[in-house]
Protein backbone atom coordinates (compact mmCIF):
# COMPACT_ATOMS: atom_id res chain seq x y z
CA UNK A 1 0.00 0.00 0.00
CA UNK A 2 2.64 2.62 -1.01
CA UNK A 3 2.06 5.45 -2.64
CA UNK A 4 4.14 8.08 -3.73
CA UNK A 5 4.55 11.32 -1.50
CA UNK A 6 6.70 14.40 -1.26
CA UNK A 7 8.94 14.43 1.77
CA UNK A 8 8.06 16.85 4.68
CA UNK A 9 9.78 19.08 6.27
CA UNK A 10 9.68 18.71 9.99
CA UNK A 11 9.60 21.58 12.61
CA UNK A 12 12.41 21.53 15.90
CA UNK A 13 10.85 21.18 18.71
CA UNK A 14 11.30 24.05 21.04
CA UNK A 15 11.22 22.41 24.86
CA UNK A 16 10.55 25.51 26.69
CA UNK A 17 7.06 24.82 24.61
CA UNK A 18 6.47 22.05 27.11
CA UNK A 19 7.44 24.04 30.18
CA UNK A 20 7.52 22.86 33.43
CA UNK A 21 10.11 20.28 32.08
CA UNK A 22 10.77 17.73 35.06
CA UNK A 23 13.77 17.07 36.43
CA UNK A 24 16.03 14.58 34.53
CA UNK A 25 12.43 13.91 32.60
CA UNK A 26 12.32 13.23 28.97
CA UNK A 27 9.27 13.87 26.62
CA UNK A 28 8.04 11.02 24.82
CA UNK A 29 5.42 9.43 22.36
CA UNK A 30 2.20 11.69 20.24
CA UNK A 31 3.78 14.92 22.00
CA UNK A 32 6.98 14.91 19.84
CA UNK A 33 5.17 13.29 16.66
CA UNK A 34 2.62 16.56 16.89
CA UNK A 35 5.84 18.85 17.50
CA UNK A 36 7.62 17.56 14.55
CA UNK A 37 4.72 17.96 12.65
CA UNK A 38 3.66 21.63 13.66
CA UNK A 39 0.86 20.55 15.32
CA UNK A 40 -0.32 21.48 18.44
CA UNK A 41 0.30 18.97 21.35
CA UNK A 42 -2.90 18.37 23.41
CA UNK A 43 -1.42 15.83 26.02
CA UNK A 44 2.42 15.69 27.11
CA UNK A 45 4.05 12.20 28.29
CA UNK A 46 7.10 12.00 30.52
CA UNK A 47 9.47 9.45 31.61
CA UNK A 48 11.28 10.08 34.60
CA UNK A 49 12.80 9.28 37.40
CA UNK A 50 10.21 9.37 40.38
CA UNK A 51 6.82 10.26 38.96
CA UNK A 52 4.98 11.62 41.74
CA UNK A 53 7.29 13.96 42.69
CA UNK A 54 7.55 15.13 38.86
CA UNK A 55 3.74 15.31 38.98
CA UNK A 56 3.71 17.10 42.72
CA UNK A 57 6.20 19.65 41.34
CA UNK A 58 4.16 20.15 37.87
CA UNK A 59 1.09 20.43 39.84
CA UNK A 60 2.76 23.30 42.21
CA UNK A 61 4.20 25.20 38.79
CA UNK A 62 0.83 24.79 37.09
CA UNK A 63 -1.03 25.57 39.98
CA UNK A 64 -2.98 22.48 39.73
CA UNK A 65 -3.75 19.04 41.17
CA UNK A 66 -1.68 15.90 40.82
CA UNK A 67 -3.13 12.84 41.57
CA UNK A 68 -2.27 8.93 40.72
CA UNK A 69 -3.61 7.34 37.62
CA UNK A 70 -1.76 3.68 38.42
CA UNK A 71 -0.35 3.90 41.33
CA UNK A 72 0.69 0.06 41.08
CA UNK A 73 2.33 0.80 38.25
CA UNK A 74 3.52 4.34 39.37
CA UNK A 75 1.55 6.65 36.92
CA UNK A 76 0.83 9.97 37.81
CA UNK A 77 -1.51 13.08 36.15
CA UNK A 78 -0.99 16.70 36.74
CA UNK A 79 -3.72 18.76 35.27
CA UNK A 80 -4.27 23.06 35.34
CA UNK A 81 -7.16 25.01 36.93
CA UNK A 82 -10.05 24.64 34.48
CA UNK A 83 -8.25 21.54 32.05
CA UNK A 84 -6.04 22.25 29.14
CA UNK A 85 -2.60 20.42 28.48
CA UNK A 86 -2.24 17.07 30.69
CA UNK A 87 0.80 15.85 31.79
CA UNK A 88 1.92 12.34 32.42
CA UNK A 89 4.69 11.05 34.00
CA UNK A 90 5.77 7.07 33.95
CA UNK A 91 8.52 5.44 35.41
CA UNK A 92 11.66 5.55 33.28
CA UNK A 93 13.42 2.32 34.03
CA UNK A 94 16.71 1.39 32.13
CA UNK A 95 17.50 3.26 29.25
CA UNK A 96 14.81 5.93 26.87
CA UNK A 97 15.95 3.90 23.80
CA UNK A 98 14.71 0.15 25.26
CA UNK A 99 11.05 2.28 26.25
CA UNK A 100 11.17 3.26 22.77
CA UNK A 101 11.19 0.70 20.66
CA UNK A 102 8.51 -1.03 22.53
CA UNK A 103 6.47 0.75 21.72
CA UNK A 104 3.85 0.43 18.62
CA UNK A 105 4.90 2.68 15.83
CA UNK A 106 8.11 4.54 14.58
CA UNK A 107 6.21 7.62 14.80
CA UNK A 108 5.45 7.40 18.34
CA UNK A 109 8.82 6.04 19.52
CA UNK A 110 10.37 9.19 19.89
CA UNK A 111 11.29 11.57 22.70
CA UNK A 112 12.80 15.14 23.17
CA UNK A 113 15.11 15.89 25.81
CA UNK A 114 15.72 19.10 27.63
CA UNK A 115 18.55 20.07 25.44
CA UNK A 116 16.64 19.70 22.46
CA UNK A 117 17.82 16.51 21.19
CA UNK A 118 15.63 14.08 19.37
CA UNK A 119 16.13 10.44 20.74
CA UNK A 120 15.00 8.51 17.53
CA UNK A 121 16.29 4.43 17.77
CA UNK A 122 13.41 2.96 15.15
CA UNK A 123 13.65 5.14 12.39
CA UNK A 124 10.60 7.27 13.39
CA UNK A 125 11.90 10.87 12.13
CA UNK A 126 11.98 9.48 8.75
CA UNK A 127 8.77 7.80 8.21
CA UNK A 128 7.18 11.20 9.64
CA UNK A 129 9.03 12.79 6.63
CA UNK A 130 7.94 10.13 3.89
CA UNK A 131 4.30 10.00 5.78
CA UNK A 132 4.64 6.58 6.50
CA UNK A 133 2.60 4.48 9.50
CA UNK A 134 5.40 1.48 9.89
CA UNK A 135 5.84 -0.76 13.44
CA UNK A 136 8.65 -0.80 15.59
CA UNK A 137 8.74 -4.90 15.20
CA UNK A 138 5.91 -7.20 14.75
CA UNK A 139 6.09 -8.57 18.15
CA UNK A 140 5.80 -5.03 19.65
CA UNK A 141 2.66 -4.52 17.30
CA UNK A 142 1.24 -7.96 18.80
CA UNK A 143 2.09 -7.34 22.16
CA UNK A 144 -0.58 -5.17 22.49
CA UNK A 145 -3.41 -6.68 20.32
CA UNK A 146 -5.27 -3.28 20.15
CA UNK A 147 -2.59 -1.71 18.33
CA UNK A 148 -3.03 -3.03 14.59
CA UNK A 149 -6.38 -1.02 14.96
CA UNK A 150 -3.95 1.86 16.51
CA UNK A 151 -1.95 1.75 13.33
CA UNK A 152 -5.01 2.04 11.50
CA UNK A 153 -6.50 5.32 13.11
CA UNK A 154 -2.99 6.40 12.63
CA UNK A 155 -2.62 6.03 8.88
CA UNK A 156 -5.96 8.29 8.59
CA UNK A 157 -5.45 10.62 11.26
CA UNK A 158 -1.78 11.92 10.11
CA UNK A 159 -2.85 11.36 6.04
CA UNK A 160 0.20 8.44 5.63
CA UNK A 161 0.60 5.34 4.24
CA UNK A 162 0.93 1.87 5.84
CA UNK A 163 4.01 0.14 4.92
CA UNK A 164 4.08 -3.14 3.50
CA UNK A 165 5.24 -4.90 6.11
CA UNK A 166 3.29 -3.29 8.76
CA UNK A 167 0.27 -3.64 6.55
CA UNK A 168 0.75 -7.51 6.44
CA UNK A 169 1.50 -7.91 9.78
CA UNK A 170 -1.87 -6.18 10.79
CA UNK A 171 -2.79 -8.44 8.36
CA UNK A 172 -1.64 -11.80 10.51
CA UNK A 173 -2.93 -10.01 13.48
CA UNK A 174 -6.00 -9.30 12.48
CA UNK A 175 -6.17 -13.23 11.40
CA UNK A 176 -4.72 -14.83 14.92
CA UNK A 177 -7.53 -12.33 16.77
CA UNK A 178 -10.35 -13.91 14.72
CA UNK A 179 -9.08 -17.75 15.34
CA UNK A 180 -8.79 -16.62 18.81
CA UNK A 181 -4.46 -17.61 18.47
CA UNK A 182 -4.37 -13.51 19.52
CA UNK A 183 -6.54 -12.30 22.64
CA UNK A 184 -8.63 -9.76 21.67
CA UNK A 185 -8.32 -6.39 23.38
CA UNK A 186 -10.69 -4.70 25.99
CA UNK A 187 -13.97 -3.67 24.37
CA UNK A 188 -13.22 -0.53 26.14
CA UNK A 189 -10.06 -0.32 24.14
CA UNK A 190 -11.64 -0.77 20.98
CA UNK A 191 -14.26 1.47 21.73
CA UNK A 192 -11.79 4.19 22.64
CA UNK A 193 -9.62 3.62 18.99
CA UNK A 194 -13.25 3.82 17.16
CA UNK A 195 -14.84 6.73 18.43
CA UNK A 196 -10.79 8.37 18.07
CA UNK A 197 -10.64 6.90 14.70
CA UNK A 198 -14.45 8.39 13.70
CA UNK A 199 -13.98 11.38 14.81
CA UNK A 200 -10.45 11.98 12.86
CA UNK A 201 -9.95 13.63 9.36
CA UNK A 202 -11.27 10.26 7.54
CA UNK A 203 -12.93 8.19 9.00
CA UNK A 204 -14.59 6.48 5.99
CA UNK A 205 -11.04 5.63 4.84
CA UNK A 206 -9.85 4.31 7.91
CA UNK A 207 -12.70 1.94 8.67
CA UNK A 208 -12.29 0.80 4.69
CA UNK A 209 -9.10 -0.11 5.91
CA UNK A 210 -9.83 -1.89 8.76
CA UNK A 211 -11.85 -3.93 6.68
CA UNK A 212 -9.87 -4.61 3.83
CA UNK A 213 -6.96 -5.93 6.87
CA UNK A 214 -9.61 -8.42 8.16
CA UNK A 215 -9.86 -5.94 11.81
CA UNK A 216 -14.03 -4.84 11.59
CA UNK A 217 -14.86 -8.82 10.88
CA UNK A 218 -13.17 -9.35 14.69
CA UNK A 219 -14.89 -5.74 15.92
CA UNK A 220 -17.83 -4.88 14.21
CA UNK A 221 -19.21 -7.81 12.32
CA UNK A 222 -22.32 -6.36 12.19
CA UNK A 223 -21.05 -3.78 9.75
CA UNK A 224 -18.79 -6.60 7.61
CA UNK A 225 -22.08 -9.05 7.20
CA UNK A 226 -23.06 -5.68 4.73
CA UNK A 227 -20.86 -6.64 2.83
CA UNK A 228 -22.08 -7.80 -1.06
CA UNK A 229 -25.54 -6.93 -0.02
CA UNK A 230 -26.90 -5.32 -2.87
CA UNK A 231 -29.56 -2.85 -2.58
CA UNK A 232 -31.57 -1.91 -6.44
CA UNK A 233 -31.65 0.62 -8.96
CA UNK A 234 -31.39 3.48 -5.84
CA UNK A 235 -27.95 2.35 -5.24
CA UNK A 236 -24.50 2.16 -6.84
CA UNK A 237 -22.70 0.24 -3.87
CA UNK A 238 -23.40 -2.17 -1.76
CA UNK A 239 -24.35 -1.97 1.85
CA UNK A 240 -21.45 -2.14 3.05
CA UNK A 241 -19.53 0.44 0.87
CA UNK A 242 -23.18 2.31 1.08
CA UNK A 243 -22.83 2.66 4.49
CA UNK A 244 -18.80 4.16 4.25
CA UNK A 245 -19.83 6.61 1.39
CA UNK A 246 -22.66 8.27 3.88
CA UNK A 247 -20.08 8.57 6.99
CA UNK A 248 -18.02 10.54 4.30
CA UNK A 249 -20.87 12.85 3.10
CA UNK A 250 -22.06 13.30 7.03
CA UNK A 251 -18.13 14.34 7.88
CA UNK A 252 -17.63 16.35 4.88
CA UNK A 253 -21.02 17.96 4.81
CA UNK A 254 -21.40 18.05 8.90
CA UNK A 255 -17.85 18.48 10.14
CA UNK A 256 -19.02 19.05 13.68
CA UNK A 257 -21.46 15.90 13.55
CA UNK A 258 -21.56 13.98 16.94
CA UNK A 259 -19.79 10.89 17.81
CA UNK A 260 -23.79 9.39 17.95
CA UNK A 261 -24.35 10.66 14.58
CA UNK A 262 -21.41 8.99 13.03
CA UNK A 263 -22.16 5.95 14.62
CA UNK A 264 -25.61 6.17 13.86
CA UNK A 265 -24.84 6.91 9.62
CA UNK A 266 -22.12 4.00 9.92
CA UNK A 267 -24.47 1.65 10.75
CA UNK A 268 -28.05 2.65 10.10
CA UNK A 269 -28.34 0.04 7.48
CA UNK A 270 -27.03 -2.88 9.67
CA UNK A 271 -30.54 -4.46 9.34
CA UNK A 272 -30.88 -4.99 5.80
CA UNK A 273 -28.76 -8.24 5.45
CA UNK A 274 -30.93 -10.05 8.00
CA UNK A 275 -34.02 -8.51 6.14
CA UNK A 276 -32.98 -8.83 2.64
CA UNK A 277 -35.83 -10.74 0.47
CA UNK A 278 -36.73 -10.40 -3.30
CA UNK A 279 -39.71 -8.48 -4.67
CA UNK A 280 -42.36 -9.62 -7.15
CA UNK A 281 -39.96 -8.34 -9.74
CA UNK A 282 -36.67 -9.46 -8.33
CA UNK A 283 -35.35 -6.15 -6.95
CA UNK A 284 -34.19 -6.75 -3.29
CA UNK A 285 -36.32 -5.46 -0.53
CA UNK A 286 -35.36 -4.82 3.10
CA UNK A 287 -38.37 -4.04 5.30
CA UNK A 288 -38.26 -3.26 8.98
CA UNK A 289 -34.44 -3.36 8.39
CA UNK A 290 -34.77 0.24 10.45
CA UNK A 291 -35.90 -1.70 13.18
CA UNK A 292 -33.80 -4.39 13.44
CA UNK A 293 -30.71 -2.16 12.38
CA UNK A 294 -32.09 -0.28 15.54
CA UNK A 295 -31.32 -3.36 17.80
CA UNK A 296 -28.23 -4.67 15.62
CA UNK A 297 -26.69 -0.97 16.44
CA UNK A 298 -27.45 -1.52 19.91
CA UNK A 299 -26.07 -4.54 20.53
CA UNK A 300 -22.18 -3.51 18.76
CA UNK A 301 -22.39 -0.66 20.19
CA UNK A 302 -23.13 -2.26 24.03
CA UNK A 303 -21.16 -4.78 23.60
CA UNK A 304 -17.98 -2.35 22.62
CA UNK A 305 -18.99 -0.65 26.01
CA UNK A 306 -19.97 2.91 24.21
CA UNK A 307 -22.00 4.55 27.27
CA UNK A 308 -26.11 4.49 27.59
CA UNK A 309 -26.73 7.91 26.46
CA UNK A 310 -24.60 7.18 23.07
CA UNK A 311 -26.27 4.17 22.86
CA UNK A 312 -29.30 5.07 23.01
CA UNK A 313 -28.93 8.27 20.45
CA UNK A 314 -27.48 5.97 17.89
CA UNK A 315 -29.92 3.39 17.95
CA UNK A 316 -32.84 5.89 17.97
CA UNK A 317 -30.96 7.73 14.79
CA UNK A 318 -30.52 4.29 13.35
CA UNK A 319 -34.91 3.27 13.89
CA UNK A 320 -36.00 6.62 12.44
CA UNK A 321 -33.92 7.15 9.82
CA UNK A 322 -36.17 5.85 6.98
CA UNK A 323 -38.84 8.29 7.88
CA UNK A 324 -40.53 10.09 4.86
CA UNK A 325 -40.45 13.53 4.96
CA UNK A 326 -43.24 16.15 5.05
CA UNK A 327 -44.49 17.88 1.75
CA UNK A 328 -46.68 20.63 3.32
CA UNK A 329 -45.75 22.66 6.15
CA UNK A 330 -48.55 21.28 8.05
CA UNK A 331 -46.36 18.25 8.02
CA UNK A 332 -43.27 19.53 8.67
CA UNK A 333 -44.48 21.18 12.11
CA UNK A 334 -45.87 17.68 12.79
CA UNK A 335 -42.62 15.88 12.47
CA UNK A 336 -40.56 18.90 13.95
CA UNK A 337 -42.71 17.95 17.26
CA UNK A 338 -42.67 14.18 16.62
CA UNK A 339 -38.86 14.11 16.35
CA UNK A 340 -37.89 16.92 18.28
CA UNK A 341 -35.62 15.11 20.43
CA UNK A 342 -33.74 13.66 17.86
CA UNK A 343 -33.38 16.66 15.23
CA UNK A 344 -31.92 18.03 13.72
CA UNK A 345 -28.38 14.87 14.17
CA UNK A 346 -31.74 12.52 12.36
CA UNK A 347 -32.05 15.11 9.24
CA UNK A 348 -28.56 14.97 9.15
CA UNK A 349 -27.88 10.95 9.32
CA UNK A 350 -31.10 10.75 6.58
CA UNK A 351 -29.21 13.48 4.26
CA UNK A 352 -26.29 11.59 4.51
CA UNK A 353 -27.63 8.55 3.30
CA UNK A 354 -29.78 10.00 0.49
CA UNK A 355 -26.91 11.74 -0.95
CA UNK A 356 -24.61 8.46 -0.83
CA UNK A 357 -27.42 6.46 -2.70
CA UNK A 358 -26.41 7.30 -6.49
CA UNK A 359 -27.52 4.57 -8.32
CA UNK A 360 -29.24 4.39 -11.94
CA UNK A 361 -33.04 5.27 -10.25
CA UNK A 362 -31.22 8.20 -8.21
CA UNK A 363 -32.01 11.41 -9.88
CA UNK A 364 -30.38 15.37 -8.97
CA UNK A 365 -34.42 16.98 -9.04
CA UNK A 366 -35.38 13.95 -6.72
CA UNK A 367 -32.28 15.10 -3.93
CA UNK A 368 -33.17 18.46 -4.55
CA UNK A 369 -36.63 17.40 -3.37
CA UNK A 370 -35.39 15.70 -0.27
CA UNK A 371 -33.73 18.86 0.74
CA UNK A 372 -36.30 21.10 0.26
CA UNK A 373 -38.28 18.92 2.38
CA UNK A 374 -35.37 19.15 4.99
CA UNK A 375 -35.58 22.45 4.84
CA UNK A 376 -39.20 22.56 5.17
CA UNK A 377 -38.55 20.80 8.89
CA UNK A 378 -35.74 22.75 9.64
CA UNK A 379 -38.03 25.83 9.61
CA UNK A 380 -40.65 24.46 11.40
CA UNK A 381 -37.98 23.33 14.27
CA UNK A 382 -36.68 27.08 14.40
CA UNK A 383 -40.30 28.11 15.74
CA UNK A 384 -40.71 29.43 18.73
CA UNK A 385 -41.88 26.19 21.09
CA UNK A 386 -45.25 26.44 22.49
CA UNK A 387 -46.06 28.60 25.25
CA UNK A 388 -47.43 25.88 28.87
CA UNK A 389 -49.69 23.17 28.01
CA UNK A 390 -53.45 24.14 27.35
CA UNK A 391 -54.49 21.31 29.58
CA UNK A 392 -52.80 19.62 32.74
CA UNK A 393 -53.19 16.06 33.62
CA UNK A 394 -55.63 16.91 36.18
CA UNK A 395 -57.41 18.57 33.37
CA UNK A 396 -57.87 15.36 31.30
CA UNK A 397 -59.09 13.41 33.88
CA UNK A 398 -61.38 15.88 35.46
CA UNK A 399 -62.79 16.25 31.58
CA UNK A 400 -62.86 12.67 30.48
CA UNK A 401 -63.44 11.04 33.96
CA UNK A 402 -60.47 8.62 33.71
CA UNK A 403 -58.36 7.22 36.23
CA UNK A 404 -54.71 8.09 36.07
CA UNK A 405 -52.76 5.88 33.82
CA UNK A 406 -51.21 5.92 29.91
CA UNK A 407 -54.17 7.05 28.67
CA UNK A 408 -53.69 10.78 30.51
CA UNK A 409 -50.71 10.76 28.59
CA UNK A 410 -51.92 10.06 25.01
CA UNK A 411 -54.65 12.51 25.44
CA UNK A 412 -51.97 14.85 26.43
CA UNK A 413 -49.96 14.15 23.63
CA UNK A 414 -52.22 14.35 21.20
CA UNK A 415 -53.19 18.06 22.59
CA UNK A 416 -49.72 18.84 22.16
CA UNK A 417 -49.40 17.54 18.49
CA UNK A 418 -52.51 19.50 17.47
CA UNK A 419 -51.85 22.38 18.75
CA UNK A 420 -47.73 22.46 17.48
CA UNK A 421 -49.91 22.10 13.79
CA UNK A 422 -52.35 24.33 14.33
CA UNK A 423 -55.68 22.35 14.19
CA UNK A 424 -56.28 23.63 18.45
CA UNK A 425 -55.73 27.21 19.68
CA UNK A 426 -56.74 27.29 23.18
CA UNK A 427 -57.93 25.27 26.28
CA UNK A 428 -61.34 24.89 24.54
CA UNK A 429 -60.26 23.63 21.83
CA UNK A 430 -58.50 21.22 23.67
CA UNK A 431 -61.04 19.74 25.35
CA UNK A 432 -63.21 19.22 22.25
CA UNK A 433 -60.47 17.09 20.43
CA UNK A 434 -59.65 15.01 23.48
CA UNK A 435 -63.62 14.31 24.02
CA UNK A 436 -63.60 13.44 20.29
CA UNK A 437 -60.73 11.57 20.30
CA UNK A 438 -61.94 9.44 23.95
CA UNK A 439 -65.15 9.02 22.20
CA UNK A 440 -63.62 7.58 18.83
CA UNK A 441 -61.60 4.99 21.03
CA UNK A 442 -64.06 3.80 23.17
CA UNK A 443 -62.92 5.69 26.71
CA UNK A 444 -66.45 6.95 27.19
CA UNK A 445 -69.66 7.07 25.95
CA UNK A 446 -70.51 9.12 23.10
CA UNK A 447 -72.58 10.93 24.46
CA UNK A 448 -70.84 11.40 27.07
CA UNK A 449 -67.93 12.89 24.93
CA UNK A 450 -70.58 15.20 23.24
CA UNK A 451 -71.49 16.88 26.37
Amino acid sequence: MLRTRRPARLREPDPAAFAPWPAAGVLVGGAVRDALLGREPSDLDWLVPDPRAACEAAARELGGSCFPLDETRGHWRAVAPGGGVTHDFAPLRGEVEDDLTRRDLTVNALALAASGGVLDPTGGLDDLREGRVRMTSEAALRADPVRPLRAVRFVAGLGFTLEEATEAAVRRAAADIAAGRLPSPAPERVRDELAALLQGADPAGALALAGELGLLATFLPELTACRGVDQGPLHHLDVFDHSLEALRVLVATFPDASLAERLATLLHDVGKPVTAERGPFGRPTFHGHDAAGAELARTALSRLRFDGATVRRAAQLVRRHMLPLPTTDKGARRFAHRYRELLPDLLRVMLADREAARGRAASAPGRVRYRVAMSRVLAALGEQPPAPPLLTGEDVMAVLGIPPGPRVGEALRLVAEARAVGDVADAEDAVRLIRRYAAAQGWVVQGDAEA
